[in-house]
């Protein structure tokens, strides 16, 4: 037994990234590709506006060819997209893209950041995007992260020198990251940074340039080059058997909500940066020419150095192991650096690098994948040692609540190491959710207060479990988070996140009520229990003048995830309102108001999301007319439970099965991007269209306009026309047509109030046949007329639409209904001829 080490709180604290799947077990090639990276002190910060917009070929070049700590600056976690794979938009997209970003990294080889921008949707111009965001609090991120990561390169997407020539996020990230280049140096500026870290000035900085922003490959080729370097990122990594876009391809291909999906490709590629600000490099070949990438940048890292080349240089990939000494050395060398960045960043690395070589598992796994603050949990522990070196278990410290546990047990080699502890989860322990949504945010912004938190892509986990180690007489800890582990028989092995959760959470399951009469509704609660035999009660909290009865209702459920169903009759206003219908309830004294959303798609680990329980109300005087909806599903999207909450009745139509059977619907709609997505659609159109010859109405949602035709019975182009400013003023055209008169009588009031952009995609050219119904533009552009289109066909009508009813409905508009309502009803009153 070797004789016992006291762990104090200044013992160095090691946070290996699981994301609660399957702990990662590198293999001989993976360990020494981490050697290398680990003998190579440089790093790269790329910088652009969204998931998505990275160029992964160039961070996994970086990473992988380079080996540089390279890093993605994502100033936004892409809330303003769309959604493919589910109905989640907004902030719950936020949260799948941000997991999908990190997948991406963790294919690269990259590291992920983000500013408190929020992705408020498609923007025009910097000058729109920095109003809305907060351009000081994001520029003000920009330098956390340059003072945080201290690259010696950065890299921008975008053109900081085009403004207004593409997506204003866009130029908004290079325009930043050219301010912040010089910033970040600055003591004087943020200076409340700098009790967390220091300055830092980058060497230099470029712009990530390509022939699509000269307009054309003919035009690339004639620029002028002299600024620019150029690699060839087709390079092969023979430990990896692939090459590095193959690699780029599967790490966009982690963008799945985003429709990424791609085929991998091979052979010699070239990318070009060029040159912005800084020191030039000398060989054109290579971003870090100039800079000391060797262990001689750092004082006292020569001598670390002669050790981990020597281990790279003669790298024993049958028994990894046998380096293990040298490793320990150098990592007792590393930790006594003067230099607290570099220290930090490779005791990280050595400590990986070790527990690999030593084939050191370590696991905690609870037994319920969730609890609740001042509960106790069991959790099952495992380490194992599969090397022959001395290694101890000295103790095990449970975070962040700090207790010590001491274990004192021998690590003998492949002798597994199994017990069980109780863990207590204290009071004060936060929940398990996004931390950026924690607080309420607004159109541009998120609200982070804790500095320390800025720019991470996820919370801290909210348990964890501090390995302390003896390993050849030198000490050693590993942090992992504790996760909850279990089987499937017809899965297998499953790893989740192990989450801290309110005692109870409610859900209203439709987040917009419309009342479409003054008639009472019943509302149900979903009541959630967080542990077992919770009692309390329920209560709706409403809008001024509106009425709920009863005012509580008691609950009592005995098992924990059972749920329990409470009803209430609301009775709306008179005249026409909208508020908030707000679920709460009480258990011994306090209060709980939160709803528990989760996440759980393959790619990406399951996330517990915790918002407001709350559903907009609005009282709407609407009328309609027809009663059976046909709903074909594009990308997706609620409709369909938008318009059966003002009582229509909506069938989901598979498309495979649309044949001649279509005249039982009064409107038949499509979805938005449907054309895009479903291939099948364009063998299934001539039923459509053959609807509407016989009197049916046919309402076709936005469509991209790339490679895509929807067959519409007349002439119709799309473009890529559309109008962002939710605020835009919109011109009626055809004042005496139907669809602005009934059944509902629609004015320019009625678009008031709607969210994030008129719309998107709208036809450009048309012919005759089509009644352009509206007008609108953004500020400085021509008047846009086509995003509401009709026209008349055999006996029925085909409407073509861009306006954004896809986000309008689901935020409660009123005047969004109303429309919508008059669209499906143009069958039961043909189209006036203006």
């Amino acid at each position: 037994m070797h004789k016992k080490v006291l762990f104090s709180l200044s013992f160095l604290l090691i946070s290996l990234t699981i994301n609660a799947q399957k702990p990662q077990k590198l293999t001989s090639n993976q360990i020494y590709e981490k050697i290398q990276k680990l003998n190579f002190l440089g790093s790269a910060l790329y910088i652009a506006a969204h998931p998505d917009d990275e160029n992964t070929r160039l961070i996994s070049y970086l990473s992988n060819h380079e080996n540089a700590r390279t890093a993605y600056l994502s100033l936004t976690r892409g809330d303003g997209g769309q959604n493919l794979i589910g109905p989640e938009m907004r902030e719950l997209l936020g949260v799948i893209r941000t997991q999908e970003l990190l997948a991406a990294r963790g294919v690269d080889g990259g590291e992920q950041r983000f500013s408190r921008a929020n992705d408020f949707g498609y923007s025009k111009h910097p000058d729109e995007t920095l109003e809305i965001w907060n351009k000081d609090k994001v520029l003000a991120d920009v330098v956390w992260a340059i003072r945080t990561f201290k690259p010696d390169v950065i890299i921008n997407r975008f053109n900081h020198r085009t403004p207004g020539s593409t997506h204003g996020h866009h130029t908004s990230s290079a325009m930043l990251s050219v301010e912040a280049f010089d910033l970040a140096a600055d003591k004087t500026k943020y200076p409340e940074q700098l009790q967390y870290t220091s300055t830092w000035q980058p060497n230099r900085l470029f712009f990530n340039t390509s022939w699509w922003f000269y307009g054309s490959e003919e035009a690339f080729e004639k620029a002028d080059k002299r600024k620019m370097l150029n690699f060839d990122i087709g390079t092969y990594y023979p430990l990896k058997g692939l090459s590095n876009n193959e690699v780029a391809a599967i790490a966009s291909s982690q963008h799945l909500c985003q429709g990424f999906g791609r085929l991998t490709t091979r052979g010699s590629q070239t990318e070009y940066v060029e040159f912005l600000k800084g020191n030039f490099p000398k060989d054109k070949k290579d971003i870090f020419s100039g800079i000391n990438t060797t262990w001689n940048r750092i004082e006292g890292g020569g001598e670390i150095g002669a050790i981990l080349y020597k281990i790279e240089g003669n790298f024993d990939f049958v028994n990894p192991s046998k380096h293990l000494p040298e490793l320990l050395q150098a990592y007792k060398m590393v930790r006594q650096l003067k230099d607290s960045h570099w220290r930090a960043i490779k005791t990280k690395e050595l400590n990986e690098i070790i527990k690999a070589c030593a084939g050191l598992y370590i696991e905690a796994s609870a037994v319920s994948s969730s609890a609740t603050p001042s509960s106790t949990i069991d959790v099952d522990f495992e380490v194992l040692n599969r090397s022959a070196i001395s290694m101890e278990l000295s103790s095990i410290t449970i975070l962040p609540e700090g207790k010590n546990i001491k274990k004192e047990l021998d690590l003998a080699p492949n002798s597994k190491q199994n017990f069980k502890n109780k863990i207590n989860i204290g009071k004060d322990v936060s929940y398990s959710s996004p931390y950026w949504l924690n607080t309420p945010w607004d159109l541009g912004m998120y609200k982070v207060n804790d500095q320390k938190l800025i720019g991470n892509p996820e919370s801290p986990r909210p348990i964890q479990i501090q390995y302390n180690l003896i390993i050849e007489d030198q000490p050693i800890a590993y942090t992992i988070p504790v996760v909850h582990r279990y089987a499937k028989s017809d899965v297998g092995e499953i790893y989740e996140p192990f989450e801290v959760l309110p005692k109870v959470t409610t859900k209203l399951n439709d987040k917009v009520l419309i009342f479409a009469t003054t008639e009472a509704q019943k509302i149900s609660v979903e009541v959630r229990a967080g542990e077992t035999n919770i009692k309390g009660k329920v209560s709706l909290q409403a809008p001024k003048g509106w009425k709920v009865s009863p005012t509580a209702v008691d609950f009592s459920i005995a098992q924990k995830g059972d749920i329990q169903f409470v009803d209430f009759m609301v009775t709306p206003t008179q005249n026409e309102s909208e508020g908030a219908l707000k679920a709460i309830v009480t258990v011994d004294g306090k209060t709980y108001d939160k709803e528990l959303i989760e996440i759980n798609y393959n790619h990406i680990p399951k996330q517990s999301v915790l918002l407001p329980s709350q559903a907009k109300v609005v009282r709407l005087n609407i009328e309609k007319n027809g009663k059976r909806i046909g709903y074909i599903q594009g990308s997706g999207d609620a409709i369909p439970e938008n318009l059966q909450q003002i009582g229509y009745e909506v069938t989901e139509l598979n498309v495979n099965e649309i044949n001649g059977n279509l005249n039982q619907f009064d409107a038949v709609v499509i979805g938005i991007r449907a054309y895009n997505t479903n291939k099948e659609l364009q063998f299934k159109q001539k039923y459509l269209l053959e609807y509407v010859k016989n009197g049916g109405n046919l309402i076709v949602q936005y469509n991209t306009n790339r490679g895509v035709d929807v067959q519409a019975p007349y002439e119709l182009q799309l473009s890529r026309d559309r109008v962002t400013d939710e605020h835009s003023r919109v011109t009626l055209l055809a004042k005496e047509h139907s669809i602005l008169n009934y059944p509902n009588k629609i004015s320019e009031a009625d678009f008031e109030g709607w969210v994030q952009e008129r719309g998107l995609y709208f036809p450009n050219k048309w012919s005759a046949e089509y009644t352009p119904i509206l007008s609108m533009h953004d500020k400085g552009e021509p008047a846009r007329d086509g995003s509401l289109l009709v026209a008349k066909y055999g006996k029925g009508n085909y409407i073509y639409t861009g306006l954004s009813f896809f986000r309008e409905l689901p935020a409660g508009v009123p005047g969004a209904y109303k429309l919508f309502a008059n669209l499906l009803s143009v069958k039961e009153n043909s189209v006036d001829e203006n």
